[in-house]
């Protein structure tokens, strides 16, 4: 895939995100698949029953439970005790990782900026709704990790992640299964991570995957490919530079070429799909295209990552 000629770099948070786009995003809030408890209190409701200061529902008082809950109304009226559960608020931090490899800065639209656009914007809905917001840039680095942003929490927070996603630069290759280690290692609390990457790296994408799961964290990974990569617009004799290894290869350009590479891209994401899948990881491929209010209310809507 061609490198993109003369890439628009975000300067501002206003690159990243446009006040139509705010307006549809204020009033979501992020979601989880399973129920997490945080080390701080925060404003998402549990289903664990715990003290806080809206009630839940009642059940059959039991010996050695706490005095000082059991509801004296009821045993007023029904001679019964029972007990008031109430629901208790949790933290749920949200981890977001984006590909800064220099195949990552290719297409038209380019999918660097589109991943920007995406963690930006998923950024933002969880610093306004006072979640735990994380982020890291794999690269060429020492271990892979080019830098990172961690706990950052309410509204006053979103330009800090503006400015840090507008400062990075895609280039390079580095080792996925490295910096997926440093992530996992660094990583606190639970909840939502979401891996924005082509997943086009030599070594494979099963070590680096397998590091990233579990650990309290539902972890989606969101394969970002350009319409270029999708349909390829190449014809005759060509001589093809990898932009990260600098491998060449000189191929004659033709039908039944591109048609066998569209069943060998199609098979590849179908294999990084089963292998989500299996390791009950969500896996979904978004073209750079696609508008990121339909990414947060359409596609990630629909797979319960946000309300």
């Amino acid at each position: 895939m061609l490198k993109t000629a003369n890439p628009t770099r975000p300067k501002g948070i206003d690159d990243l995100l446009t006040s139509e786009l705010i307006a549809k995003l204020d009033p979501l809030d992020l979601s989880s698949k399973k129920v997490f408890f945080g080390k701080l209190k925060g404003e998402r409701r549990s289903k664990k029953r715990g003290q806080s200061v809206e009630f839940a529902d009642h059940r059959p008082y039991s010996i050695g439970d706490d005095t000082r809950h059991i509801d004296w109304n009821i045993y007023a009226r029904l001679d019964q005790l029972f007990m008031k559960l109430f629901l208790e608020e949790e933290d749920l931090s949200l981890q977001l990782i984006i590909d800064c490899s220099a195949s990552s800065d290719c297409g038209e639209p380019s999918k660097f900026l589109f991943m920007q656009k995406a963690i930006m914007a998923l950024g933002y809905v969880g610093l306004v709704n006072l979640n735990r917001v994380g982020a890291a840039a794999m690269g060429e680095a020492p271990g892979s990790l080019l830098s990172a942003v961690r706990d950052l929490r309410g509204r006053r927070r979103v330009h800090e992640l503006a400015s840090w996603v507008c400062s990075l630069e895609p280039g390079g290759d580095f080792s996925f299964k490295e910096a997926a280690e440093r992530i996992a290692m660094t990583r606190r609390g639970k909840g939502l991570m979401l891996v924005f990457s082509d997943f086009f790296f030599k070594e494979g994408f099963e070590e680096g995957l397998r590091r990233l799961v579990g650990h309290g964290y539902d972890v989606y990974v969101i394969q970002v490919l350009s319409p270029q990569e999708i349909e390829p617009p190449l014809t005759g004799d060509l001589r093809l530079k990898d932009m990260e290894d600098l491998d060449t290869a000189e191929v004659t350009i033709s039908a039944p070429l591109l048609k066998r590479y569209k069943a060998n891209l199609a098979a590849y994401c179908q294999q990084l799909a089963a292998f989500c899948a299996r390791r009950e990881m969500t896996h979904m491929t978004v073209r750079s295209d696609t508008p990121i209010d339909v990414l947060i209310l359409d596609y990630l809507r629909k797979r319960g990552i946000v309300k």
